[in-house]
């Protein structure tokens, strides 16, 4: 596997890889976002419409400075934490009658984390040869 990235770096450029894996974690992250916060406003807890919302949504709020700012360590953080969003969406689309959502939730969020760790890796490499 780290033979083909290393082939892969020098058949496309770092540049290339760094933008292009930028691209699919902000295509990733909004999306993810996106849905949580229309599950969050789906879900109510005890009359609390905002507690579910802020429940979905703020470990995602909290990575934006991160990826605003392009850090690869904050990129491979969130690259963990999207896992757990794949496994909420497993869970989910064990459910009758939300296996879509389920399913659409853990592809987005496997996107974003291979968009993620593709970030991490390329983007430090990137940030090593400068």
């Amino acid at each position: 596997m780290r033979a083909w990235l290393e082939e892969l770096e020098r058949r496309k450029g770092l540049d290339q890889l760094t933008t292009r894996a930028r691209q699919v974690v902000l295509v990733g992250f909004t999306a993810l976002l996106a849905m949580m916060i229309y599950r969050g406003f789906s879900v109510e807890a005890d009359g609390n419409r905002f507690g579910p919302m802020i429940a979905f949504v703020l470990p995602l709020i909290l990575f934006l400075p991160s990826i605003l700012t392009r850090r690869p360590r904050g990129h491979a953080w969130l690259a963990f934490v999207s896992l757990l969003y794949f496994a909420q969406g497993v869970m989910v689309a064990s459910l009758p009658g939300l296996g879509g959502r389920g399913i659409l939730e853990a592809v987005v969020a496997l996107v974003l984390f291979a968009g993620c760790t593709a970030y991490a890796r390329f983007r430090s490499r990137q940030l090593r040869q400068a």
